[in-house]
């Protein structure tokens, strides 16, 4: 099954990027503090924050001074993904990008926080 698949560089407070992943009629997201990366083992901190409308993921521009996540967005990467797996703590499953490609884990360790990383 093919689901939207986005990352957006979100140059807020902070330079992050925003890892989408269309699943369950959403868009699952989490905050990547780091580039994303396809070296594989590379593992990239992941911040779970609430769910966006799929609408969402097309988004480019800049959000107002004052409101949440104020800053330029703009996207870094697009495509689809495959999921494998979708678990409370795992998600496994292949991203068809132009920068990221292959099979992709997020693994939930604690609080919010997951790592994300290219697997074999």
């Amino acid at each position: 099954m093919k689901l939207k698949y986005v990352i957006q560089k979100h140059k807020a407070t902070h330079l992050h990027y925003d890892l989408r992943l269309e699943h369950g009629g959403v868009a699952k997201s989490w905050a990547v503090p780091k580039e994303p990366t396809m070296e594989e083992g590379v593992k990239r901190l992941a911040v779970q924050v609430e769910d966006h409308a799929v609408g969402y993921m097309g988004f480019e521009g800049t959000i107002p001074e004052g409101s949440y996540g104020a800053g330029t967005v703009e996207i870094w990467d697009k495509g689809y993904w495959e999921p494998e797996i979708v678990e409370e703590k795992k998600i496994v499953g292949m991203i068809f990008g132009k920068k990221l490609s292959g099979r992709f884990t997020l693994i939930h360790f604690k609080g919010k926080n997951w790592l994300f990383f290219r697997t074999a």
